[in-house]
């Protein structure tokens, strides 16, 4: 069923700060935390150091009225700097790829710094700010085999 999540950026410390909201919120991993290291390598992607790859990928707690919260880690050794403006995503889950293409064209007219939503290991997922400023993640995960 589509849902809507906030996505947060943290600059080495989700799983702490995650840890802290499940004691909070009084609630569980929707799923295992997936570590840098997990992503399967990729020929453009340079390799991990040891410390990265133990930093979070992704990490999903829900919180009240069926909200989540969702996160990663921005690796400094890549480039990526947390400012304020950066650190929060609304990422949207819609039920079928058409719904996430229609989204993500509509959203990121007149926005910049967009990824089309493609196909990667975990599902169909993009992202766009759009001309407000505001960053829109889209992501459909891949369903496991029955």
């Amino acid at each position: 069923m589509a849902h809507t999540s906030i996505y947060l950026n943290f600059m080495g410390n989700a799983e702490e700060a995650f840890n802290h909201y499940k004691k909070v919120f009084k609630t569980e991993f929707s799923a295992p935390i997936m570590r840098l290291g997990d992503i399967p390598p990729h020929p453009q992607m340079p390799p991990l150091s040891e410390a990265d790859k133990k930093k979070v990928m992704h990490v999903a707690l829900p919180i009240l009225g069926g909200t989540e919260i969702m996160a990663t880690d921005m690796l400094e050794s890549m480039g990526q700097k947390l400012i304020e403006g950066n650190n929060i995503t609304i990422s949207l889950n819609p039920d079928t790829r058409s719904e996430a293409d229609r989204l993500f064209k509509e959203l990121s007219q007149g926005g910049n710094d967009g990824i089309a939503p493609h196909d990667e290991f975990w599902g169909y997922w993009g992202t766009c700010k759009d001309r407000f400023g505001i960053r829109w993640m889209f992501n459909i995960t891949n369903q496991p085999e029955k």
